[in-house]
């Protein structure tokens, strides 16, 4: 306890709502992060990455014989005059690749019993990558949705559009709690539908959360957008939700959702065997389903600091 006392001070959190200051201090954090492109880029505008088609750009690729209707402007004079035939230069064309988040600050995200809320954790992470767009000077868009409202983050590359998305999702964190008794439901589905109209071929997705609602309709515009894009989604989950708390005498505690109330006994290894099995089968299907969507798929703990576990995947000692 009073290491995650001392953890929830260096973030400027309580855990569970969300603040500015907490999402500025991963400004400082984009070294945990690579954003470097694992597929082609195929955006159709100019921007920063090198692209497999050749063209115009900045960077020189190849002198080849010179055909018809080449521009004479790329005539490579020194490989002409050398060879005795006319050459013209090919250069590797450039491409931008904006960055887009969908956070998912909906009310299965409003949960936590060891460090953050899902949904503080996923801010945070959505933060990072961010902050972590903006110093490679990608394009950063985002949407942010709960179980009844959402906004939609147009991509910028300035440090606006960063702090529009961090604002954002602090006041869709703040009405998560409204009833929105008379609204209609926002749904996984139809965030990644909205998404799909959001993103253009080429942008490099985020998804971040516990995918609760994982339905045929997500997983069929999830797949829809690895077509054409990087998808990389990140499942959020504490750790209560893989294995019942430890107690020294056996004890039977009342659950609830809010809505629904049920009893379950702690210290009993069968019940815990049972419980962690189906939770464990809960989580692998979501992987695979997201697997099957060709989305490349990390774990993330609400239970421990962010920089921990990336640090961890990377391989890096924390500072």
């Amino acid at each position: 306890m009073q290491d995650i006392a001392k953890w929830l001070v260096k973030y400027h959190s309580d855990g569970v709502n969300l603040g500015i200051k907490e999402l500025i201090h991963y400004q400082g954090k984009t070294s945990l992060l690579n954003l470097s492109p694992r597929k082609t880029v195929q955006a159709k505008l100019a921007g920063a990455y090198l692209a497999k088609t050749k063209g115009r750009g900045m960077e020189f690729d190849e002198a080849r014989h010179y055909q018809a209707g080449d521009d004479i402007r790329a005539i490579d004079w020194r490989v002409t005059a050398r060879t005795g035939k006319t050459h013209t230069k090919l250069y590797r064309e450039e491409k931008e690749r904006p960055v887009f988040v969908l956070t998912d600050l909906s009310s299965s995200m409003q949960f936590g019993t060891q460090f953050l809320f899902k949904s503080v954790q996923a801010a945070h992470l959505s933060a990072l990558i961010a902050w972590s767009a903006r110093k490679r000077g990608d394009r950063i868009g985002g949407l942010v949705f709960n179980q009844h409202q959402h906004m939609e983050c147009k991509p910028f590359t300035r440090q606006k559009a960063v702090l529009s998305l961090l604002n954002s999702m602090i006041k869709v964190q703040q009405g998560s709690q409204d009833s929105g008794q008379n609204q209609e439901q926002i749904t996984l589905g139809n965030a990644c539908a909205r998404l799909r109209r959001l993103a253009h071929p080429g942008s490099l997705i985020f998804i971040i959360s516990d995918f609760s609602q994982l339905d045929d309709i997500a997983t069929q515009h999830i797949a829809q957008l690895s077509k054409h894009c990087e998808v990389i989604a990140h499942p959020i989950s504490d750790p209560f939700e893989h294995q019942l708390p430890k107690v020294n005498m056996s004890q039977r505690v009342t659950l609830s959702d809010g809505h629904s109330r049920q009893q379950i006994v702690l210290g009993e290894k069968d019940t815990e065997m049972q419980y962690s099995n189906q939770h464990q089968a809960h989580f692998d299907k979501i992987e695979n389903t997201l697997k099957q969507c060709k989305a490349q798929v990390l774990q993330i703990d609400a239970g421990q600091p962010l920089e921990l576990q990336l640090d961890r995947f990377s391989g890096r000692k924390s500072r």
